[in-house]
């Protein structure tokens, strides 16, 4: 299977990946990708649908020979948006949340690009063929059947809830587990709250827009009154209008800042999750080996010893990794969400001047309407 060897390494700039163009065709999205090869002005444009970004996700869970995969924290996927009906609000909030919201799919294709982006900037995964392939070949992958890792096996185990709330033997893997349970579900009421606010906004920027419709159809030139009573009517809608337009430049503020910090946030402690459950999996197997080495008759100790031991070096190395990958984690998350914070205060602050200055220009229209 491409993509089961890690000795490649990436042929584009990492940093130059975007989705650049989105098209629809019903229910199918085709996502417009470019980047530039390494050393060469020489772009690279390629068409890939969301079955193409599945493929590329399994090839790196399937590598094969790269040691301690199972630690790593995989750069978490967006799931697959719903087409835009009406009738699948609901569903699409429940399974998209902020990147449901965004207009023509701008936050969806944002977060797929940083998606790419992650992994292609990761120490290890940026070698896995199948990377490169996905970004440089014109021939869609996606129809290619991959087999199924053995995180797609984990992920249905019958006890995976009993292997989660097992003891940990290491005091920094426990801690990071309870860490990650709170910081999981602060994140999941932080988004909610944030989608609440912006919906609100969305739907007074509606309202606004409506109101200051309707006060044109008080419009009539009938006697003086009525032409005194009509220009105050547009001037109302004029600044209706006008808090109509703030309202939605601060939901888009919210959507393409603190929304889109606050999915990855929540999408990638669900990913240090999945890794920490991984290597919890591979303890319960250790300590299921040891037993049964304990309890060999003499004829199979010296093999299951073997077995024990080749175990055991199996698991520190997961171990390993996986504390390399949660300091890097760490650290990159307090950046993203440095940069996703700052930006969005100046975004909020910008559009807070521009209001200010716009609500000054009516205040004086007003004024001035008055003294004549």
């Amino acid at each position: 299977m491409e993509g089961s060897s890690a000795e490649s390494a990436l042929s584009v700039s990492a940093d130059s990946i975007r989705i650049t163009d989105l098209t629809q065709d019903g229910d199918v999205l085709t996502f417009a990708i470019t980047s530039q090869k390494l050393n060469s002005s020489a772009g690279v444009c390629v068409f890939r649908a969301y079955e193409d970004f599945e493929w590329l996700q399994q090839s790196l869970f399937s590598q094969e020979n790269v040691p301690g995969l199972q630690g790593i924290i995989f750069p978490p996927l967006p799931p697959k948006a719903l087409p835009l009906q009406s009738n699948m609000q609901t569903k699409a909030l429940k399974q998209l949340g902020f990147l449901a919201l965004g207009q023509d799919w701008q936050g969806y294709c944002k977060a797929l690009e940083f998606y790419l982006q992650q992994v292609a900037t990761h120490p290890t995964l940026f070698k896995c063929k199948a990377l490169d392939s996905f970004l440089i070949n014109s021939e869609s992958p996606g129809k290619q059947r991959g087999r199924k890792g053995i995180f797609n096996r984990l992920s249905q185990a019958v006890e995976e809830m009993r292997k989660e709330s097992h003891k940990d033997v290491d005091n920094f893997f426990q801690n990071e587990r309870n860490k990650n349970t709170n910081i999981a579900a602060l994140s999941k009421v932080a988004t909610e709250k944030l989608i609440d606010v912006v919906m609100t906004e969305q739907k007074l920027a509606l309202a606004c827009g409506h109101f200051s419709t309707s006060l044109h159809l008080c419009v009539n030139q009938d006697d003086a009154a009525a032409v005194a009573f009509s220009k105050v009517c547009l001037k109302l809608s004029d600044i209706i209008e006008a808090v109509k337009q703030n309202f939605e430049k601060v939901a888009s503020n919210n959507l393409t800042t603190l929304g889109l910090g606050l999915d990855l946030e929540s999408r990638y402690q669900e990913a240090e999750k999945e890794m920490l459950f991984r290597r919890t999996c591979k303890l319960i197997e250790l300590e299921t080996v040891k037993k049964s080495t304990e309890k060999a008759k003499a004829n199979k100790r010296e093999v299951m010893e073997e077995f024990q031991k080749a175990v055991e070096k199996e698991f520190s190395l997961i171990s390993s990794v996986a504390k390399e990958e949660i300091e890097r984690f760490h650290s990159s998350r307090v950046n993203v969400l440095k940069n996703v914070l700052i930006g969005w205060c100046e975004q909020q602050l910008n559009t807070a001047k521009e209001c200010a200055e716009l609500y000054s220009q009516h205040l004086e229209a007003c004024r001035n309407m008055y003294s004549e």
